[in-house]
């Protein structure tokens, strides 16, 4: 008799739950399930989980990667009969029940996908294969490589031209990570760059923020959109409004209309798509989004014990017609109650449906420059800029990782300083038609 399935995991008399993905959503779940009479699979492409709101410091050399990660075998390892394995899931059998992955096969009871996002591109190609994406942390290294890498090359040509190019620099999409982004870049400029290139001339460096909408921040308060675009402004950050681009062939970007930039870094941010797994019944999908439709327990429709939470969900009401935001903290909410809800259902119990509760939003833009909209009051500011640092600090998993992210935000502080500016890998572009940034 075979005690155990080909990935080494015990077979169990109780329920298997495997969890497709350690993000927000799967790690709420994880700890909700923990001690409970069912065996836990916990799959990730990763072994550590992402802080995400904070890949933009990585990128900008505020923080270092280890600071903003925590190890999944970590979270888990006072759990009883909760099992973690490191490989990508492929495919989805319904039919068997059963998951197919790059190590091997494994049976399920109850399934749930917990894959968050990856960056939306909107089917152009070109801009896929030219631009940078920041939704993981090699993706934030390989930023921050080609910022620096790009200021050294700067400093070696006398092509005027090219020189411009290199220290001109591009973000499409005018949400938080756009915003909080362009912020940084103008903070490194203003206060270190010139310092560390004086044979360069920083003052023609260029932040340009394009946004196809009216405003930026347009999930935010109108308020909160003109005081951002205000702080922005103010740190030299140009700012271009109702501007779609349209393609990016690695040095030119056109856009629909006459508006042209030279670049040779192009950092996208104007949209996600859910990351979706083979095999589910395409009734089950949102297409043009990518997301799993969910009802209101976060099954899978047209699944009884298939579950999806997080950016993969879309559930659709009067309130949410497209799904709640794609945000950590729907997913951290739908993630706790569906493990309330697994044990509700495993003892034949009523589900509980989810209702999300919006504690708010916000974006910091630099130094005392931060907005925050909560349900009935909108600041902005340097109290703004203390709660998101408040907020960010809290929600950050392990006391090493809080002590080192504040320290080190006590002394950038001090110091105008961001030490993490370190070519470690030096990223260098790839031209092959099969390459996607989010395979980086």
């Amino acid at each position: 008799m075979n005690f155990f399935t080909n990935m080494n995991i015990p077979n169990s008399t109780l329920p298997r739950i495997v969890i497709i993905g350690g993000g927000f959503a799967g790690i709420a779940l994880a700890k909700k399930l923990k001690n409970k009479k069912v065996q836990v699979v916990l799959l990730d492409k990763h072994n550590y989980h992402t802080f995400q709101p904070l890949l933009y410091q990585v990128a900008t050399g505020g923080l270092e990667a280890g600071s903003i990660a925590y190890p999944i075998r970590k979270v888990i390892q006072e759990y009883d009969d909760v099992y973690f394995r490191l490989t990508n899931v492929q495919e989805i059998d319904s039919k068997n029940q059963k998951i197919i992955t790059e190590i091997g096969e494994l049976k399920y009871d109850y399934l749930v996908i917990a894959t968050g996002s990856k960056t939306n591109y909107f089917g152009n190609k070109e801009i896929e294969r030219n631009s940078m994406a920041m939704k993981t942390i090699p993706q934030s290294l390989n930023i921050r490589s080609l910022i620096l890498e790009n200021f050294e090359q700067a400093v070696l040509t006398t092509d005027v031209a090219e020189q411009n190019s290199l220290i001109n620099f591009v973000l499409v999409g005018g949400g938080p990570t756009g915003v909080e982004l362009s912020g940084a870049l103008a903070e490194m400029k203003k206060a270190i760059l010139q310092k560390d290139y004086p044979d360069l001339d920083i003052a023609k460096m260029e932040i340009n923020l394009i946004q196809s909408g009216d405003r930026i921040l347009n999930t935010m308060s109108e308020k909160s959109s003109q005081a951002a675009e205000k702080f922005l402004t103010s740190l030299g950050v140009k700012i271009w409004k109702n501007v779609r681009v349209t393609n990016y062939d690695g040095r030119t970007i056109t856009t629909n209309s006459d508006l042209t930039f030279e670049t040779a870094t192009v950092i996208w941010t104007a949209g996600v798509q859910g990351a979706l797994i083979a095999g589910l019944d395409g009734k089950s999908l949102v297409e043009k989004v990518e997301r799993i439709r969910v009802n209101e327990f976060n099954q899978v429709v047209g699944y009884e014990n298939i579950f999806a939470v997080g950016d993969i969900a879309s559930m659709e009401s009067e309130t949410y017609p497209q799904g709640h935001p794609m945000m950590a903290q729907p997913a951290m909410q739908q993630g706790e109650l569906l493990g309330e809800n697994l044990i509700k259902l495993i003892e034949n119990k009523p589900m509980e449906a989810f209702e999300y509760s919006d504690k708010g939003s916000m974006a910091t833009i630099g130094r005392n420059k931060a907005v925050v909209d909560l349900p009935n009051y909108h600041f902005s500011g340097v109290f703004a800029w203390f709660v998101w640092m408040f907020v960010h600090l809290f929600s950050l998993i392990g006391f090493k990782n809080k002590a080192v992210v504040f320290l080190n935000w006590v002394y950038n502080y001090i110091r105008f300083d961001r030490e993490g500016r370190l070519i470690i890998r030096p990223y260098k572009k790839k031209s092959f038609t099969t390459f996607t940034s989010d395979e980086v």
